[in-house]
């Protein structure tokens, strides 16, 4: 928000980064992107651009974890908060409705991204500051710019399609 406020005050058009659709991650995905970042009923998982909670929701489920879930839609965040409940979840989960990039990530220990490039590239600044070493990034199919990712998994999921999945550890080195 603070860019585009700064931007309406000089004049300058501020840069349009496409929106993210919604597409619901397969679960056998979202289980592989739990386990690439070694979630353990220590860990607050942040899932940002949550959807319908799924993410969150198996990390508390499998793992005991916490999380919470961001998103900007209404509507996903109601979702997510009525899984959360058939789950019976809801005593380790949130759900905030927010945009991704006014969230305080600093109490996390994963944070979990199913975005377009452009978006984790606008997080990544973010993310690079607020979270502490030792941390974890997880984004599915889609990388953050020019920093490498610690391990790349290539997969076919359940239905058939080819997935990548990125890891970063964070070392506590601020990446603009």
């Amino acid at each position: 928000m603070a860019h585009l406020l700064l931007a309406l005050l000089l004049g300058v058009a501020a840069p349009q980064v496409p929106r993210a659709p919604y597409v619901a991650t397969p679960p056998d995905v979202v289980a592989r992107m739990l386990a690439l970042a070694t979630v353990t009923s220590r860990d607050v998982v942040y899932d940002l651009g949550c959807g319908d909670g799924r993410v969150v929701i198996a990390a508390a489920q499998k793992f005991g974890a916490h999380g919470v879930g961001v998103d900007i839609d209404p509507v996903r965040i109601a979702e997510a908060q009525r899984n959360a409940a058939r789950a019976q979840v809801e005593h380790l989960v949130t759900f905030k409705l927010q945009d991704a990039l006014d969230t305080d990530v600093s109490e996390a220990t994963v944070v979990t991204l199913y975005l377009l490039s452009a978006q984790n590239v606008q997080l990544r600044p973010i993310l690079t500051r607020q979270l502490r070493p030792g941390a974890r990034i997880v984004s599915h199919n889609f990388a953050m710019g020019d920093w490498d990712p610690d391990v790349v998994d290539v997969f076919t999921s359940a239905d058939g399609q080819s997935r990548t999945l990125y890891l970063w550890k964070v070392d506590g080195r601020v990446r603009p």
